[in-house]
């Protein structure tokens, strides 16, 4: 399908292409936002070895060699093995799939507590929302390293625990986003409308406050996930993560990274490696689809120039 931008007398001075939504966010993603392609390619790279690990691993998920402990990089271990004789290669795939679980995991929970907290509160407003707000003000006052630590001190390590912990934490955070977005909407002439026809609170929400706040939701959602795997290292790093013997890129870190650098460089360089890899695309492809989306950004009205030099050009 195609429309036209038409000149005062109604005829067509230049043809363009619609797309679908999807498509057209892609091709101006590659188009316009290159640092952003690598990271979603990083991103899809990163799925892709979590969903096909026991495909793509050389060797089974701890699958012991005692005699080849703490070997450098080989054709038999391409990235050497680690201080039980493990390959670290196959240790940092499988962490993959670890990181994709718990920060899709966590970034789909913490959204919607976010909504759950930021939009109802913006919404409704007067002494609720300055009710809830201090209560998230209390929460954001504490560092969330910090906080999640103390939590998972009391509920003990588990990747279920873990999932939960960062999830409450990060959408608690996250729902001063959502509520400035529906702030900035429910102003609109169109929701003072909606009130004077009737429409319930309920209905008002789903209906036409959601659909306008879908940009900044995708953009949280995605800086949520390089967050959530990097809290999840850092818990796993100080022992509070997951439990031992399931391979993850912080527990890796903590448990023959620290031990053994000086002798086997490779335990801390590689899966530190890959944890920033994946923290940077993920990073970069939320800020591109962040500039991409909104409007108000250079990137979101990238197109209505290309179409004001088009129209240039054939005058």
């Amino acid at each position: 399908m195609a429309y036209g931008v038409t000149d005062s007398l109604g005829g067509t001075i230049v043809k363009l292409k619609r797309y679908p939504f999807v498509l057209d966010l892609l091709r101006r993603l590659v188009k316009e936002k290159p640092m952003g392609t690598f990271g979603g390619a990083l991103v899809l790279i990163l799925l892709l070895s979590g969903v096909f690990a026991d495909l793509l691993a050389p060797y089974g998920m701890n699958e012991v060699h005692l005699v080849d402990r703490l070997l450098p990089p080989s054709p038999q271990y391409v990235l050497g093995t680690d201080q039980l004789g493990r390959d670290l290669l196959s240790n940092i795939i499988y962490g993959a799939r670890i990181s994709v679980i718990i920060g899709l995991s966590c970034a789909c929970c913490a959204t919607l507590i976010s909504i759950a907290i930021g939009a109802v509160s913006g919404l409704i407003g007067g002494k609720f929302d300055m009710a809830v707000q201090r209560f998230v003000d209390a929460c954001m006052c504490i560092p969330t390293l910090l906080l999640t630590i103390t939590i998972m001190s009391l509920v003990g390590k588990g990747m279920p625990q873990v999932i939960a912990v960062i999830s409450i934490t990060m959408g608690i955070a996250g729902s001063r986003v959502i509520r400035s977005a529906v702030i900035g909407i429910k102003e609109n002439t169109y929701v003072e409308a909606a009130y004077a026809l009737g429409c319930s609170t309920w209905r008002l929400l789903v209906r036409h406050i959601l659909p306008n706040i879908l940009a900044p939701v995708i953009i949280n959602f995605t800086l949520i996930v390089g967050q959530a795997i990097m809290i999840e290292a850092s818990l796993s790093f100080l022992g509070f993560g997951v439990p031992p013997g399931v391979p993850s890129w912080g527990s890796m870190l903590s448990a023959g990274g620290r031990q053994f650098m000086e002798r086997a460089p490779q335990l801390a360089l590689y899966p530190g490696l890959a944890l920033a890899l994946t923290v940077y695309g993920i990073n970069m492809f939320g800020d591109a689809l962040r500039d991409l989306m909104d409007p108000r950004l250079r990137g979101g009205v990238g197109r209505y120039k290309r179409v004001e030099k088009m129209i240039k050009k054939t005058n």
